[in-house]
């Protein structure tokens, strides 16, 4: 062996000799590491870049700028009745106006507002295009980042969709776009097709929806409020943003002037005495007069909520882009027939006797309404006001009043539904006694809670049935069943029925009804009741269509939410608000009735401000609702005292009530029974007093008459002329006695049955 060949031999034993763990050269690049080394990552990296680099220009090549899409010429809605025949049409709101009616300073709020950079740029932001790409692999959506060019490609070449196909056509079109079209082009299509909310696209309509005014005529102030609104329509609108909503306006609205003062397009000066610019009330599209456009809006609604919760759309701020983007055919649940009789039935009964010229308080005087089948679920008619031009507010579907002595017969079905006992161990039913003495403490065991509520005009009804309390709508009664059954069994209850519950607090005065409801919310709780029990989710939508798109409602008749037993004993104890109670002067004896079995429940809230009616028969529920709402903004809640010409009050069992019983029983196909399952029979007939020996804490082992339980409307319901007199039977402790004034011809009833003011204390 030569020398060289021993050298190499050692040299190769030396190698094997070597510490573990210690290793030198290619020879100790083992495993992963042999596969990623420095150079190797640096050359893979350039080369991704240089294939995404060819991508891009293949890309560039053959992208071309397209024709506008189908959403760039959006198409109205349709709106049908319930039979199919058309009930109104919905176009787009858009008018497209040259540059330069828009003022220069207004023009340059939107470029502060998005793109500061707009008129250097090259129509894309590489660090926003790439931040976007990748919040959609991870799934976070879009972020921002996009020029005033790519928003402008997005409206009106593309599509909403965030996909990263689309990412990368923007960019390219974009590009292409910087360098055919000069900047003025581009701002102009970016502020006429971009969405402002109200149903307003492009910045004439949005000048004409948020100032009326037209967009040659907008101030840098309102130029900014409108450029801020672009990042969230529906979130800064004024009219109905939240506190939280209206600060971030505030803030964006300052972000966007003092861009200007950066970019030196305002004069600081200037810019320190400038005023937030607060928008002018909603004002509806033309065609939107009269009924139509409250169902219409609600109806759009409706279809929002569902959108989002299908998942197709993030947000309501998108769920309403795709709304008033055009294509939908919506089918209502809306009868031609009784949307007709409803407003018929306010007009001759309300807005006729409403006189402002000569009674101011008339002017202050909203009615809303809603009607719906127990059966099916479906709003059959709606009242949101006096005309949606004029008053854009739905009535119908406002929930800031208070529903009052409406909210007792919830009370009624918590503590049937739960099998719950007074304080001294008696059944809570129909015919238990309770003290009826006005303010009494309300007591939980040996303690008084501090809640001792009046009775309207302090009347003392002494020991008296739950059923009597209902009829006459005794506060002390039901206060001390609230306690007695469990405040938050009560609000439960209530929301298992279809109130609004988030929030409310299980306190005793909500007995009263002390928390905001809408009619909408109302007709569905009750409809409840008369559906057995069932849930009842009133649905304004039948179905939608749409070329592009799917939307499927979910069933409005829901799960058993409470016992038959429960909801049919309420129903019949609610009988005796119209045969017996605060009901009978305007239901009762309608000629109209023909022998038709009525429940229901009047209310009227504290210092008058509302009064409510909520009846149904077995076919059919209507809540019918009067606000007192002061017509000069901010139109704040006021009392209705004396309105329409009333003696006093607006009650529960007057204009609401009349309301009612005009439309109800002008819509009757025939004369219905209801099938209850109760206790007590199919029934509860009219009240009487209870024995002297009786006590309020014993529970009576027999009916408190003779008579027998009936399914047949009492015998007085026929055609026989209204009367004010007070029941042939009256509670042990009398009511002071009726006036010997004669009823007026319209409003509220003159018999001591209408305990209904003054619930509020």
């Amino acid at each position: 062996m030569g020398r060289a060949e021993e050298r190499r031999a050692r040299q190769r034993g030396g190698r094997r000799g070597a510490p573990k763990g210690r290793s030198s050269g290619a020879a100790g690049r083992t495993g992963i590491r042999r596969f990623f080394t420095w150079k190797k990552l640096i050359g893979t990296f350039l080369g991704l870049c240089l294939l995404g680099m060819g991508a891009f220009i293949v890309l560039y090549m053959v992208i071309d700028i397209p024709e506008g899409n189908a959403d760039a010429e959006r198409q109205g809605n349709v709106y049908k009745y319930s039979d199919g025949s058309l009930m109104a049409r919905k176009g787009y709101n858009r008018e497209i106006v040259d540059l330069a009616r828009v003022p220069k300073d207004v023009q340059r709020t939107f470029v502060a507002a998005e793109n500061k950079t707009f008129y250097q740029d090259s129509g894309v932001d590489i660090r926003g295009t790439a931040r976007g790409v990748l919040n959609t692999l991870s799934g976070k959506g879009a972020q921002g980042g996009s020029t005033i060019t790519q928003q402008y490609v997005k409206n009106y070449y593309l599509t909403q969709d965030r996909t990263i196909s689309r990412k990368l056509k923007e960019m390219v079109i974009s590009l292409k776009l910087d360098r055919e079209k000069s900047k003025d082009y581009i701002l102009a299509g970016y502020i006429n097709t971009s969405f402002y909310g109200r149903g307003a696209y492009g910045i004439q309509a949005a000048a004409q929806a948020y100032y009326r005014v037209d967009a040659e005529d907008l101030t840098v102030e309102q130029g900014a409020y409108l450029a801020a609104l672009l990042q969230a329509p529906n979130q800064y609108d004024w009219a109905i943003a939240s506190d939280t909503g209206k600060r971030l306006a505030k803030e964006r609205w300052n972000y966007v002037l003092d861009n200007m003062v950066e970019q030196k397009w305002l004069d600081r000066s200037a810019r320190q005495g400038m005023e937030f610019p607060v928008p002018k009330e909603p004002r509806p599209a033309p065609g939107m007069e009269g009924q139509t456009g409250y169902v219409v809006e609600a109806a759009n609604n409706a279809l929002k909520r569902q959108l989002v919760e299908q998942g197709t759309a993030e947000d309501l701020n998108q769920a309403e882009a795709l709304v008033d983007a055009g294509g939908w055919t919506v089918t209502l649940t809306i009868d031609k027939k009784k949307q007709t009789e409803l407003e018929k039935a306010v007009r001759t009964r309300l807005t006729s006797k409403l006189d402002p010229e000569k009674r101011e308080v008339d002017a202050d005087v909203q009615a809303g309404a809603v009607s719906v089948d127990p059966k099916t679920g479906g709003v059959v008619a709606m009242y949101g006001g006096v005309d949606y031009v004029k008053h854009y507010t739905n009535n119908a579907t406002r929930d800031d009043y208070q529903p009052a002595s409406t909210f007792k017969p919830l009370i009624l079905a918590a503590a049937v539904d739960q099998d719950a006992e007074t304080q001294d161990g008696v059944p809570i039913t129909a015919n238990t006694l309770y003290d009826g003495t006005s303010e009494r403490p309300v007591m939980d065991g040996d303690r008084e809670v501090g809640f001792a509520p009046p009775n309207e005009d302090d009347v003392d009804y002494g020991d008296i049935t739950v059923q009597e309390a209902m009829n006459k709508s005794v506060n002390s009664v039901f206060a001390q069943m609230g306690i007695d059954v469990g405040m938050n069994e009560v609000v439960k209850v209530a929301g298992e029925l279809g109130m609004e519950t988030e929030g409310m607090e299980a306190v005793p005065a909500q007995t009263l009804g002390s928390m905001g409801a809408s009619p909408l919310e109302m007709a569905g709780v009750y409809a409840t009741l008369d559906n057995h029990g069932r849930k009842v989710t009133p649905a304004l939508v039948k179905s939608v269509e749409h070329k592009d798109r799917t939307v499927e409602f979910p069933d409005p008749i829901g799960e058993q939410v409470i016992s038959r037993e429960a909801a049919d004993t309420v129903t019949s104890v609610l009988t005796g608000v119209v045969d017996d109670g605060t009901a009978r002067a305007s239901v009762r004896e309608n000629p109209l009735r023909n022998g038709q079995q009525v429940a229901g429940k009047t209310g009227t809230s504290d210092n008058n401000k509302s009064a409510w009616f909520t009846g149904f028969t077995p076919e059919l529920v209507t809540s019918v609702g009067l606000f007192g709402e002061d017509d000069k903004e901010p139109h704040p809640q006021v009392p209705m005292y004396r309105a329409g010409g009333v003696d006093h009050r607006v009650n529960g069992g007057g204009f609401p009530a009349e309301i009612w019983a005009a439309y109800t029983f002008g819509v009757m196909d025939e004369v219905t029974e209801f099938d209850l399952d109760t206790k007590q029979g199919a029934a509860v007939k009219p009240t009487a007093s209870p024995s002297d020996s009786q006590s309020p804490s014993q529970t009576p082992s027999e009916e408190p008459t003779s008579e027998e339980p009936t399914t047949e409307a009492p015998p007085e319901t026929s055609s026989a002329p209204p009367t004010s007199e007070p029941p042939s039977q009256t509670p042990t402790s009398e009511p002071p006695p009726v006036t010997s004034s004669p009823p007026p011809t319209f409003g509220i009833p003159e018999d001591p049955g209408d305990p209904e003011d003054d619930e509020e204390q």
